[in-house]
């Protein structure tokens, strides 16, 4: 991996099992962008809170094993390589306590500057907590 590796813990619930009595695709989506967003306010400045915001523009998940009611998972999520402009790559996979991945993502996103709304090429400042630089 080599970038710092952020751990978030997450317990399905009921709510998040479909008919085939697993965690739902679409719940995971969810659950990626409850990470991320733990990661970023976990590490970035405050001032950086106010000022920006981060969209996703692209997911790319990997649907590995199936996760049920109960489960406990931990969600692990690291930055990528440099920013291309306004788009930076996080790495994501969610691991049961048997130690096996259920799902691992890339997904693709874009800073946003609030006062400006719009993207703008991601700040060298901004990204230097997530990748330890």
């Amino acid at each position: 991996m080599g970038r710092p590796v952020f751990e978030h813990r997450i317990v399905a619930p009921a709510e998040a099992i479909d008919e085939l009595g697993h965690v739902n695709n679409a719940v995971w989506v969810q659950w990626i962008q409850e990470v991320a967003l733990a990661h970023w306010y976990s590490v970035a400045a405050p001032d950086h809170q106010d000022d920006y915001i981060w969209v996703v523009v692209r997911h790319e998940i990997d649907y590995l094993r199936a996760a049920f009611e109960g489960e406990t998972l931990i969600g692990r999520t690291w930055v990528g390589n440099a920013p291309k402009g306004a788009r930076f790559d996080r790495h994501m996979e969610f691991v049961g306590t048997d130690g096996k991945v259920r799902v691992r993502a890339v997904t693709q996103w874009a800073i946003i500057d609030r006062a400006l709304g719009r993207p703008i090429r991601v700040p060298p400042d901004v990204i230097a907590p997530f990748t330890g630089d």
